[in-house]
């Protein structure tokens, strides 16, 4: 595995790999769990010659949040990767991601808003401009994000469409289902933020959804059912809930009653300190 800091050796580096066929990006913050690697091996699965990028992006934390004591393993995370076949692991600097001067910003309307667009101003786009940043230093064929965060997805996606980005398109974005611990708890780089009371809490937020989409699914009311979800997050430990909401799966519009087209319930809630976010779907009515 090549590992490059700097842009010229990392197009150098590309271009190799593209000589041999298609070329996956997988963009990470590093701090890499399961979750991550499924990503790659999904990509090799398409027969992809894989670039992964790590790279804890400042332009999408807010001012109290947590960039400083967001983890940062890169020696570990290179080991990993190398280990499943990664060909170039792109690790830029804050410097030379976003060199002296930089003064440019992309915000996607529309689907950024609401949900963790309302909980954290401006974090879709910092997300939105690193990744298209990503994309133009590498110029994938595909690239692979986890459907974790479905909003960020559905960012990503409308972004590619409204730029007429063609590497990647935006079809050959490509959402992962969701990898799980054993107990049903979204893997996530933030729960290593979790205490040893608070991780045995935290399966209290997906078993709760699982509840409401059983709810929700057999013709139950949506409002009493997100209320229903709510209560039993608190009560299983949490302190406080920044939304659970049913949303429409494509273009995130807000949903009072099941519909008859793919929807998602989406979650944030807070246990501890530590922010956890989840989804899954709904079946249409």
């Amino acid at each position: 595995m090549q590992t490059v800091h700097a842009l010229d050796p990392l197009r150098n580096a590309v271009a190799e790999l593209r000589s041999r066929g298609p070329v996956a990006l997988v963009p990470t913050m590093g701090a890499l769990h399961d979750g991550h690697l499924t990503l790659v091996r999904e990509a090799k699965s398409r027969g992809a010659s894989i670039v992964v990028s790590i790279f804890v992006n400042p332009l999408q934390f807010g001012a109290n949040e947590d960039l400083d004591a967001y983890p940062r393993q890169l020696a570990r995370d290179s080991a990993l990767l190398e280990a499943e076949g990664v060909d170039v692991l792109w690790a830029p600097t804050v410097e030379a991601m976003y060199p002296a001067g930089f003064a440019s910003n992309i915000s996607v309307a529309g689907v950024s808003e609401g949900l963790c667009g309302a909980a954290r101003p401006g974090h879709f786009d910092g997300v939105a401009t690193v990744v298209c940043k990503l994309f133009n230093q590498v110029m994938p064929d595909m690239a692979l994000f986890g459907e974790k965060d479905w909003q960020q997805l559905a960012v990503i996606r409308r972004m590619a469409r409204d730029l007429d980005l063609t590497r990647p398109a935006a079809d050959a974005i490509l959402g992962v289902p969701t990898v799980r611990e054993t107990d049903g708890l979204a893997m996530s780089s933030r729960n290593a933020y979790l205490s040893a009371g608070e991780r045995a809490a935290a399966v209290a937020l997906p078993t709760a959804m699982r509840k409401a989409i059983a709810a929700i699914e057999g013709g139950e009311p949506v409002p009493a059912t997100l209320a229903t979800l709510e209560a039993d997050i608190l009560a299983g430990g949490f302190r406080a809930i920044d939304y659970a909401e049913l949303r429409e799966a494509g273009g995130l519009a807000p949903l009072a009653a099941r519909a008859d087209t793919p929807m998602r319930l989406i979650v944030a809630a807070r246990i501890g300190s530590t922010r956890l976010i989840d989804n899954m779907a709904v079946a249409p009515a």
